[in-house]
């Protein structure tokens, strides 16, 4: 099993590296971050599992970590990672409708040539 907190520790060293190789898009990157997780109509903690939600690997650590300090309980965390189950499979069940709609669509026989009207 990864340990969460070592593994930000590592995370935060290596982008602490790249903000000194590329400070630009890190800088860019930041005000995005800080732009997106602004609590506006949806609260920090609400942020947070949704950030939680979104599947990133790497991320996992920082997301739980911030969601938890905004008062996320294991419930909260539990019932996003629910509903991220539930969107995962829900994108797999619509492209299986339209994978079905295609082979019926190359399933029907040609039709024939219109007769031209002589």
């Amino acid at each position: 099993m990864t340990s969460w907190p070592e593994h930000n520790k590592e995370l935060t060293a290596h982008l602490r590296s790249l903000r000194s190789g590329a400070p630009e898009v890190i800088k860019v990157f930041s005000g995005l971050a800080q732009a997106a997780l602004a609590p506006k109509a949806l609260d920090s903690k609400t942020k947070e599992l949704i950030a939680v939600a979104i599947r990133c690997d790497d991320c996992i650590g920082f997301h739980v970590k911030a969601a938890m300090e905004h008062g996320a309980s294991r419930e909260e965390i539990d019932e996003t990672l629910g509903m991220a189950i539930y969107m995962g499979a829900g994108p797999s069940v619509m492209y299986a409708s339209h994978a079905i709609d295609a082979f019926e669509q190359f399933n029907k026989p040609a039709s024939a040539p219109a007769a031209s009207a002589a």
